[in-house]
């Protein structure tokens, strides 16, 4: 077992005037294996969602099962149906199977090839035609080497620009170009694809003319990360609530005001709360505490890091906000969505009396269902999560 793990995230434009997108990513990971499909309807709107989606579950349920790639594209033919006009499969496929962190399987049909950036520059990977159901179907299997990226994209990015901003639309050498100029070691695969798509959507003025979705797998080193926020119920717990959280591997972050007088009571030393270097209108001022990387305020922080979390898994349109910021929550965002691939959760169930005041909106449970929630969305994101409560 090695220390790497596969970071999966993508983005996707709807064509002007659609409400559904034509394109669809499903993503299936099980076990030490992750099975990445992204499908492109032929055409737009309702039926190529619908026949995407299906490409998409069909193809990367089977994969993750160990099915063969004839399988899968026999299944996809007789479930799919033909379009009359063009006498075409409404739906193209690229595929990316990742098996224990160590070998990528790509397999690709009629969409653009997938690029793929090793060090940061383009890596010409080989490819081996097959005809499977006379359909013209290219494999390819690659070693993986840490920070191997890869870049799936429906010709939605290679048409950007078509009769606006470019003659000949955008085309895949163009793009890796501006893949290789704009990428960076610590950017997410979802940064990544954040960076593609919104460089086609300044190509189609703001009006997509097609479907564009961008699809990025990086294969990452493992980087734990710890969160604790809130004293434990019992007071007795403390000790070993603090003494579980500060043996842990990887970077600390303490959320709450009495949490932080807590830990640094726990190391002996000083809650550093003198005036904030950062001022935020919306988010409490950070601490410091020598041996802790990050000391927040507790709930109202929390709760800005989660309405970032969700839009992180959606369009990542706030990724500006919190991208750069050095309030408690743009950097709690960083280092939770960025950063670490591991997160451990210290939650303490005690109930502050703070929290009892009829005039504020904050209450235990609020709290619970934060960390809840916060949680679930990290998940999504394909974060390894361990929750212990106190």
């Amino acid at each position: 077992m090695n220390n790497l793990c596969t970071d999966v995230g993508y983005i996707s434009l709807h064509k002007d005037g659609e409400q559904l997108c034509g394109d669809h990513v499903e993503v299936v990971r099980k076990d030490d294996l992750t099975v990445v499909v992204l499908a492109d309807g032929l055409g737009s709107g309702v039926k190529a969602s619908i026949l995407s989606t299906l490409t998409a579950k069909i193809i990367s349920t089977m994969m993750a099962n160990d099915l063969s790639v004839e399988d899968c594209v026999s299944a996809i033919v007789a479930t799919l149906p033909i379009c009359k006009v063009r006498k075409t499969a409404y739906s193209t496929f690229s595929i990316i199977r990742i098996a224990g962190n160590h070998e990528a399987e790509i397999i690709q049909y009629d969409n653009p090839y997938v690029i793929l950036l090793r060090n940061g520059k383009s890596y010409d990977y080989p490819k081996i035609l097959e005809v499977i159901d006379q359909k013209k179907i290219y494999k390819s299997k690659i070693k993986l080497m840490q920070e191997d990226t890869f870049i799936a994209i429906s010709d939605g990015a290679v048409h950007a620009g078509v009769g606006c901003k470019l003659n000949f639309g955008w085309q895949r050498d163009h793009i890796i170009d501006f893949m290789e100029a704009a990428y960076h070691d610590e950017f997410t695969a979802k940064t990544l694809s954040t960076i593609l798509a919104e460089q086609c959507e300044i190509l189609y003025d703001g009006k997509p003319g097609d479907d564009t979705t961008v699809c990025t797998v990086k294969i990452r080193e493992r980087k734990p990360m710890n969160l604790m926020i809130g004293p434990p119920a019992n007071p007795e717990d403390v000790k070993k609530m603090m003494s579980l959280f500060f043996a842990k591997e990887g970077k600390r972050i303490v959320c709450g005001g009495t949490t932080s007088e807590l830990a640094a009571d726990y190391l002996n030393k000083p809650l550093l709360v003198s005036s904030p270097l950062y001022v935020s209108p919306e988010i409490p001022p950070t601490a410091k505490i020598e041996g802790v990387d990050l000391v927040t305020e507790g709930v109202i922080t929390i709760s800005k890091v989660l309405e970032y979390a969700r839009d992180y898994l959606r369009d990542n349109h706030k990724y500006t906000d919190w991208s750069y910021k050095k309030d408690g929550a743009s950097q709690i965002a960083r280092l939770l969505f960025e950063e670490a691939t591991d997160i451990n959760f210290f939650v303490g169930k005690a109930v502050n009396p703070a929290h009892q005041n009829p005039n504020l909106p904050i209450g235990f449970h609020i709290k619970m269902r934060l960390v809840d929630e916060l949680t679930a969305c990290l998940k999504e994101m394909g974060k390894k999560i361990k929750l212990s409560y106190f």
